[in-house]
């Protein structure tokens, strides 16, 4: 089978390569096309075009890229025409992967979609593109399934969460070899994960970086964006004296006592790793006030909407700063504090339903394609 793949960010990189792997083993036949990045193109197949490329953050950014955006929705209608895929499987990435959807189910391929849109938060009115247009939706949080089937009369595959996936099949290390592999000092880390987009990066790490002073027998070890080169964090690390790490957030959160968080998926990452966090964003004024009037949640942490309570403290906008970032890590250190987090986690694990999400999600795929 031919099977055309959509993702448009590192974490979709991430899931669309154990996807890949796991319909590899489903399918000995399978051939791959995709939008993504490097660990899709390690699993093989031809990339297309790097999500490098493609990633554009926040209502103004989106805004000033609109010529890209739509030059990009171009050439991947023709890509998929001239290479006549089996299956179509858009992985998260809505604004993009929406608009290829109703074209291609208009042209008759069958169309798969892995890892829902968050249409719970925001933009819930896109159900009615999904129904229209999507052929399969496999979910990946636990209250997703409830959202669409009873509230919106839509069925879907609860699959779990491939991050499960991601940080099970990993090989573990130990912090005498972390730090010998990067030659750092002999000290507890604090793990810094500032995002992954330039703007965004630059915009936390400026805030997050001014803590670093509050905490002298730990160091702060930033996690390298795989989207950005080393040099572009020069600049902070010559101001503030701490490290940087590149393409190791796994082995760097295995080994951290506590983590400053954007967020996002590194939210329920660092919580499946089991560190202490402080979740942390703040967005340009517009975009921030924009998302303040449209997104309808109590939290925007993975990790506390799916534990539907505040199991992490997200410190948003105004409230993200020294003083608070400081106390907040403060806590996350006291043991009291960090033994009743860790409870939680336990439990949030549970929730997510264990390991295979690849795999169950390779065989629906396949099965789907070979009824």
């Amino acid at each position: 089978m031919k099977y055309y793949l959509i993702a448009g960010e590192a974490s979709g990189d991430l899931h669309g390569a154990n996807l890949m792997k796991a319909l590899k083993k489903t399918d000995t036949h399978a051939d791959f096309r995709f939008w993504g990045g490097d660990l899709m193109q390690q699993v093989g197949g031809t990339l297309v075009k790097h999500y490098h490329d493609l990633a554009f953050m926040g209502f103004v950014e989106v805004l000033a890229n609109l010529r890209t955006i739509f030059k990009n929705i171009s050439l991947c209608k023709k890509d998929i025409e001239a290479y006549k895929p089996d299956a179509i499987i858009f992985i998260d990435y809505p604004g993009f992967n929406l608009r290829i959807a109703k074209w291609a189910k208009q042209q008759g391929y069958k169309t798969h979609y892995y890892i829902s849109p968050q249409i719970w938060a925001w933009k819930e009115n896109r159900i009615k593109s999904i129904k229209r247009d999507i052929d399969e939706m496999y979910v990946i949080l636990p209250f997703e399934k409830d959202f669409y089937e009873k509230k919106h009369h839509y069925p879907v595959h609860f699959v779990g969460h491939p991050l499960l996936d991601a940080i099970s099949n990993r090989t573990h290390i130990s912090f005498a070899n972390f730090i010998e592999k990067h030659k750092l000092p002999n000290k507890p880390i604090i793990a810094i994960l500032p995002g992954s987009r330039k703007q965004e990066i630059t915009k936390m790490l400026n805030t997050m970086l001014q803590v670093t002073k509050h905490f002298p027998s730990y160091q702060f070890i930033i996690a390298g964006a795989p989207s950005q080169q080393r040099e572009f964090y020069t600049p902070f690390l010559e101001k503030n004296q701490i490290h940087l790490v590149m393409n190791d957030t796994y082995n760097l959160l295995e080994v951290a006592t506590a983590a400053m968080v954007t967020s996002g998926t590194a939210t329920l990452e660092t919580a499946l790793f089991s560190v202490p966090e402080v979740v942390c964003y703040k967005g340009s004024y517009i975009s921030y006030h924009i998302a303040k009037r449209i997104i309808k949640l109590n939290y925007i942490s993975l990790v506390n909407l799916i534990m539907d309570k505040e199991v992490v403290k997200e410190l948003i906008q105004n409230d993200f700063n020294e003083k608070n970032l400081t106390n907040e890590l403060q806590k996350l250190l006291n043991p009291d504090h960090r033994n009743t987090l860790l409870q939680e986690y336990k439990i949030l694990k549970d929730k997510l339903g264990g390991v295979g999400a690849s795999t169950h999600t390779a065989k629906l795929i396949y099965k789907n394609l070979n009824p």
